[in-house]
């Protein structure tokens, strides 16, 4: 009988009531609750939570009864006006934060270190620290424009998972391209297809359009973040519709900005409009100081300014307004609207995803104020450990001018760069097969432990744990490759054939040297006891960078879903859908890219280095203001990439017999005697490989076909950059197999 209770409790459950779509976007935004605090709440993806808000889907059992339980218990706190129920609670975000654009970063390639520029002085200044009560409540939509200023191709607005809602304060999206034509009438291209008249005459005028009438903006991330500010793209019709020089002249591409005497800077300041300190350059802010905690804020972006810098975004530059409007829609509704470069969107996203404040509880006087929220990095910059700091920092202001740490006084955590000559067993195979981690650096943000907002305690002879986020300085010259644990049992491999884990070189160390706590625990897992001398440890942690690793991660796997290529692929499927996946769609191929340089550059951006400027070392530059100057966390998810890596490379060499010849970043290159990857990596008819090893697939950590040369090429290689006895990285030129002058210093 029981069974039959429960089948109709089922049956019950799989038709609970629910609101209209949206009474139920009502109904979270005035809990403060962001699309991705449900969604992991119900176990689903933010996109299934926004279809059921929109109308488009209708949620079903399991996920049906839990989230009409969170509709009744909200419906009860936020009674439709004019209906009995609870008094509502009303509750407060916490004041918004900003840290701004910058310019474009300096050219980076695979092997190169992670860094960007800073943009702690770009931002505008943050609100007073008290905090009126509500805040929480989405603020109220501006008054309707007549309908013949909002149009679409079709006539309709367009429904997708990366369309705005009807409604609401932000119902136009996130942002607008904006272009002229010979009338000089401005069109403004958004999301979804539409299009936007556009009534401004001069900047001044457009920007308080863009505040009062436009309805552009986007949601808050987090319950206790903000919401992101409205973002206008200028074409090149544009920028001389409004005053502005198509180009930037030499002595302004240098400073990176307009002259403080150009005339829009000046209407711009004759409207008591601010710019942040970085001035008006290929991103900028435009704002007045927030009134009563509500941020008065516009952020500019010029293409044409090579705001849009072609190593993330490709040709966009080149796009017509209406084709990049979808692309930079398309990022912005996925991973959030670009506040500057990837890099600089990437750091922000952190901020945004994991916020320093929360609205404290009301006092006597019944209003909030910022309060430290746990889990995160908190407002204030913190000192690194000495042997974290970068060479230059403050910390390090005593040591002699000339002084060159060595591994012994300095972290060095760093992706691998890593070669050798083939052996005779190579040299007859015929192919070089390289493959690549999809996201790898994501992948190791995901579940890092790192410090979070107290600074580090220095200790002596520790014992070593593996849970403890810091730096040890630790003998590891000891750890032979050649019997070492894999998968916890002693195996036999040929060690000269493997780079060492512990060097970003390959290289053996030879004595004591500070790592990471995942560098320390991966020579545990080998097998091999470990003796720290010192270290510098951090017992307030946490896994900072989860919800920033899964919301790139979904923007990534969604894109590469659009472009034909679906998680769960058979191995020989997923390589017939990678081929010529970008060309499926070019648009959507940016984005893609786009993704992973945020992923790249926001871990980059964790270590900015001092540039110019006047710098002089020993003295702080801008980045150091930021509380998300963090090399310890930098160096964290360097250390476990570069471990992932070894650690599949070791299971696939005791399993096959197979060495990697080159090791670049995320890139690994085997001799085979096939070109594809199913010539290096083994898979048995149910589609197993090796366990621990390397998987094809789309999913971050898993790899894909970077490119395949002959061995001859190869040989060749070798010949023609080979020098002082240092071996030529394959790595580096497997994709194309073009090797250019400048890599032969010719």
């Amino acid at each position: 009988m029981s069974e039959l209770f429960d089948a109709v409790d089922a049956l019950v459950a799989s038709r609970s009531t629910l609101p209209p779509p949206a009474e139920r976007k009502r109904l979270r935004q005035a809990h403060a609750l962001t699309l991705d605090e449900v969604a992991a709440a119900l176990g689903v993806r933010r996109a299934t939570v926004g279809d059921w808000e929109s109308g488009r889907t209708e949620p079903r059992p399991p996920q049906r009864e839990a989230y009409a339980r969170l509709m009744k218990q909200l419906a009860q706190l936020y009674p439709v006006p004019g209906d009995t129920g609870a008094p509502r609670e009303d509750t407060a975000a916490a004041p918004d934060t900003v840290s701004a654009p910058e310019a474009p970063p300096a050219p980076m390639g695979r092997g190169t270190a992670l860094a960007d520029k800073s943009t702690a002085d770009n931002a505008p200044p943050a609100p007073p620290a008290t905090v009126p009560a509500p805040a929480a409540a989405p603020r109220p939509a501006p008054a309707a424009r007549p309908s013949q200023t909002s149009r679409r191709p079709d006539g309709k607005k367009a429904a997708g998972k990366d369309t705005p809602a009807h409604g609401g304060a932000y119902a136009h999206g996130p942002l607008l391209v904006l272009d002229a034509d010979d009338e000089r009438q401005v069109t403004g291209y958004g999301v979804g297809g539409l299009i936007l008249d556009v009534p401004a005459k001069s900047l001044p005028a457009l920007v308080e359009w863009t505040l009062g009438e436009a309805q552009l903006g986007a949601e808050r991330l987090h319950g206790s973040g903000k919401d992101a500010d409205p973002l206008l793209v200028l074409t090149r019709a544009a920028c001389e519709r409004y005053g502005l020089p198509v180009e930037l002249s030499e002595a302004e591409r240098h400073a990176g900005r307009l002259g403080d005497g150009h005339k829009v800077v000046k209407q711009l300041q004759r409207a008591d409009w601010q710019l942040t300190k970085r001035g008006f350059g290929p991103w900028a802010r435009i704002y007045r100081p927030a009134q009563g905690g509500r941020r008065r804020c516009v952020q500019v972006c010029i293409p044409s300014w090579h705001a849009l810098d072609d190593r993330a975004w490709g040709h966009a530059a080149q796009l017509g307004p209406a084709q990049l409007a979808r692309v930079l829609g398309v990022y912005a509704m996925r991973v959030m609207t670009p506040v500057g470069t990837t890099a600089v969107t990437g750091l922000e996203l952190m901020t945004a995803l994991n916020p320093p404040t929360r609205a404290s509880e009301p006092d006597a006087d019944g209003r909030r104020h910022a309060e430290h929220r746990p889990g995160s990095l908190g407002t204030q910059p913190m000192d690194p450990a000495p042997c974290e700091a970068t060479d230059g920092h403050p910390v390090l202001a005593e040591l002699p001018r000339f002084h060159v740490r060595g591994h012994g006084e300095k972290l060095f955590e760093e992706a691998y760069d890593w070669a050798r000559d083939l052996t005779d067993d190579e040299c007859m195979r015929r192919c070089l097969v390289g493959i690549d981690v999809n996201l790898a650096f994501g992948a190791a943000a995901n579940g890092a432990v790192v410090g979070l907002a107290s600074p580090p305690v220095h200790v002596t002879d520790p014992v070593f744990d593996p849970a403890l986020p810091g730096s040890w300085l630790v003998d590891l010259s000891h750890v032979e490759l050649s019997r070492v644990k894999v998968a916890k049992q002693w195996r036999d491999l040929d060690g000269a054939l493997l780079p060492s884990p512990f060097t970003p070189t390959g290289e053996r160390p030879e004595g004591p040297a500070w790592y990471a706590t995942p560098t320390v625990a991966y020579a545990v897992e080998l097998g091999y006891d470990v003796a720290p001398r010192e270290a510098w440890v951090r017992p307030e942690h946490g896994r900072f960078l989860d919800g920033w690793y899964k919301r790139l991660r979904d923007a990534y796997v969604t894109t590469m879903a659009d472009l034909g290529v679906a998680e769960k692929l058979p191995p020989a499927e997923f390589l017939k859908a990678m081929d010529g996946y970008k060309r499926r769609d070019p648009e959507m191929g940016i984005v893609v890219d786009a993704v992973k340089m945020t992923v790249k550059g926001g871990i980059g951006k964790l270590q900015e280095k001092a540039r110019g400027g006047g710098w002089k070392p020993g003295h702080a530059w801008p980045a150091l203001a930021r509380p998300t100057w963090r090399p310890d966390i930098r160096a964290t998810v360097i250390s476990r990439a570069r471990v992932n890596m070894h650690r599949k490379m070791l299971a696939l060499a005791a399993a096959t017999g197979r060495y990697p010849v080159a090791v670049l970043s995320d890139c690994a290159v085997y001799a085979a005697d096939g070109p594809g990857p199913l010539d290096v990596l083994p898979y048995d008819g149910d589609g197993r490989t090796v366990p621990g090893s390397f998987r094809l697939g789309v999913s971050p950590g898993m790899v894909k076909h970077e490119g395949t040369q002959s061995v001859l090429w190869g040989a060749d290689v070798f010949e023609r950059l080979g020098r002082d006895g240092k071996v030529a990285n394959l790595a580096r030129y497997i994709k194309t197999g073009e090797v250019t002058a400048k890599d032969t210093g010719e």
